[in-house]
C-alpha cells in the first residue's frame, strides 16, 4: 500500500490530436487527495468536468473517449497511461479542445513532462485491489484474462496480423514499475495498417496522424519510419491497456494476459474488476483502504451498543461519500418487542444507521473535531422493502452541501442491491 500522490507543479503540453487534427493545449495541475483524475473542457461554456472513470467511457473506434453530458475528451489513454504508471492519482487536466494531443504517438512525452513537474505524497492512502479470482473477457477473436498475482501488476500481450508477414506476430510482457514503464513501454508508438489508413480518414478519424507520429505499416514494415523496438506494436498495446486500467481508480495486483484485444475489451475488464471489488467490499471480505473498523468508528461518533448501527465503513471518498454496512441480527434488543413473531427492523432505525454514517462522514473534517452531528430535519423519506434478521444492510451517504456548522446529506440503504430506504437529512455541528 502507498499514499496517494499529486504533482508538485503544473505541467503544460501542446499538440495536434491524432484523430481530430485539432491543436489543443493541456494543463495538468495538482489536486487534493481523493479528487481523482478530472478532465476540464475549458473551451466549452461552464467548463464542464469529466471524471476519469469507467462509467464516463463512450465506446469509440481505436481510442478511449470519456464524456459528461455533451462534453467529450478523446484519446486520453496515452496521457492516463503515464499518470497510472507514475502513480499520479489526483490531478486536474484542463484541455481547450476535444482530444488529447498525440505528440509523437507514444506516452513518453507525457511521462517525461509529468516527471519534470515533480510529485508530492499526500496523507490519504491509495486504494489497492489484489485480485482473488480469474476474470475473463472474450469478444470475437479477442480475449483478455486477469489472473490473481499478489506480487504486483504484470501485463502480457500477443497480437497477430497475418497480412504483415514477419511483423504481424508479436508479444510482450512487463512487470509494471516506473523505471520499466519509461524504458520499455512509454516509447512505443501507436500504429495502423497501410490499408486501414485511408478508411480511417474517410470515417473522420486519423486527421492528425502522419507517418512520424503513427507507425503506418506495410508488409515491409513502417512507412517513412522505423521500429523503436522489435515488438513495438505489442508494447503499444500494453501501453493502451495501462491507460485504460487508469479508469479503475485503484492500484491493481494481477497478471493480465491479453490476445488481439483493444479498448473495448479493456473497458469491459475494468467494469468486471470494479464489480468484483464492489462485491468483496459489500460482503466485508475486503475493506477498502479508506474503510474503518467499528473501533475506529467509535472514535468519531459517540454511539455505543446497543445503539450503534454501523458495523463497518467500507469506503470514504473525501468528505463527499461514505459506504458502510449494518449486519442485522435477531439478537438485537429491538426485535424482542417489534413484531417478535415476524421480526422486521424498524424503519426509523434504518434512518438512524444512515444518520450515524453521515456523522462519520461530516465529523472527519478537522473543523468538526470535538463536535457531534445533531439531526435537525428529515426530508423526502421513503421505505421500499422490509429488512429482516440475516440481512446485510448496505448504507450509502452523499454530502449535498456543507456550510459552517451545518450539513445536508442524502442517504440510501439497500439489501442485495434492492433499495430499502432513502432519505435527505440535515445536521447541525454542536460541541460535544
Amino acid at each position: 500500500m502507498r499514499n496517494q500522490r499529486t504533482l508538485k507543479s503544473q505541467v503544460a503540453l501542446r499538440g495536434v490530436g491524432l484523430h481530430s487534427g485539432r491543436e489543443t493545449n493541456v494543463l495538468v495541475r495538482p489536486q487534493e487527495a481523493d479528487t481523482g483524475i478530472v478532465f476540464i473542457r475549458s473551451d466549452l461554456t461552464g467548463r464542464p468536468r469529466i471524471p476519469l472513470k469507467r462509467d464516463a467511457v463512450i465506446e469509440r473506434n481505436r481510442q478511449t473517449v470519456i464524456a459528461a453530458g455533451e462534453a467529450e475528451v478523446g484519446t486520453v489513454e496515452h496521457l492516463t497511461s503515464a499518470l497510472f504508471a507514475l502513480g499520479l492519482d489526483n490531478v486536474e487536466v484542463e484541455i481547450d479542445g476535444p482530444e488529447v494531443p498525440g505528440l509523437d504517438g507514444s506516452s513518453l512525452p507525457f511521462a517525461l513532462a509529468l516527471k519534470e513537474g515533480g510529485r508530492v505524497d499526500q496523507k490519504q492512502p491509495r486504494k489497492t485491489f489484489t485480485l482473488d479470482v480469474p476474470i475473463t473477457v472474450q469478444q470475437g477473436d479477442a480475449t483478455i484474462t486477469a489472473f490473481p498475482h499478489a506480487e504486483g501488476l504484470r501485463l502480457s500481450y500477443s497480437l497477430y496480423y497475418p497480412s504483415m508477414g514477419i511483423h504481424g506476430a508479436q508479444s510482450g510482457m512487463v512487470d509494471l514499475d516506473e523505471e520499466r514503464f519509461l524504458a520499455e513501454i512509454a516509447p512505443a508508438r501507436t500504429f495502423c495498417l497501410e490499408r486501414e489508413a485511408r478508411a480511417l480518414q474517410e470515417a473522420g478519424l486519423g486527421k492528425g496522424a502522419t507517418t512520424q507520429n503513427t507507425l503506418v505499416l506495410s508488409e515491409q514494415g513502417p512507412i517513412e519510419n522505423s521500429f523503436r523496438f522489435q515488438n513495438e506494436l505489442a508494447r503499444h498495446k500494453i501501453l493502451d491497456l495501462i491507460g485504460d486500467l487508469a479508469l479503475f481508480g485503484a492500484d491493481l495486483r494481477a497478471h493480465i494476459v491479453a490476445s488481439r484485444s483493444g479498448h473495448a475489451a479493456n473497458h469491459e475488464l475494468v467494469r468486471l474488476l470494479s464489480r468484483r471489488l464492489g462485491e468483496l467490499e459489500a460482503k466485508g471480505v475486503v475493506q477498502s483502504d479508506t474503510g474503518m473498523s467499528v473501533q475506529e468508528i467509535m472514535k468519531i461518533i459517540p454511539h455505543r451498543y446497543p445503539f450503534l448501527f454501523v458495523d463497518r465503513v467500507l469506503e470514504l471518498v473525501g468528505y463527499q461519500r461514505a459506504v458502510g454496512i449494518k449486519c442485522v441480527s435477531f439478537n438485537e434488543p429491538h426485535f424482542q418487542g417489534h413484531w417478535p413473531g415476524q421480526p422486521i427492523m424498524p424503519g426509523v432505525l434504518q434512518v438512524e444507521a444512515l444518520a450515524q454514517l453521515s456523522g462519520v462522514l461530516l465529523l472527519r473534517r478537522l473543523q468538526n473535531t470535538g463536535k457531534v452531528a445533531v439531526l435537525l430535519a428529515i426530508d423526502h423519506i421513503k421505505f421500499r422493502r422490509a429488512v429482516v434478521p440475516g440481512d446485510t444492510l448496505r448504507l450509502e451517504c452523499e454530502t449535498l452541501n456543507f456550510k459552517n456548522r451545518s450539513g445536508k446529506v442524502r442517504g440510501r440503504a439497500s439489501v442485495n442491491d434492492e433499495l430499502s430506504c432513502e432519505v435527505v437529512m440535515k445536521f447541525m455541528m454542536m460541541d460535544a
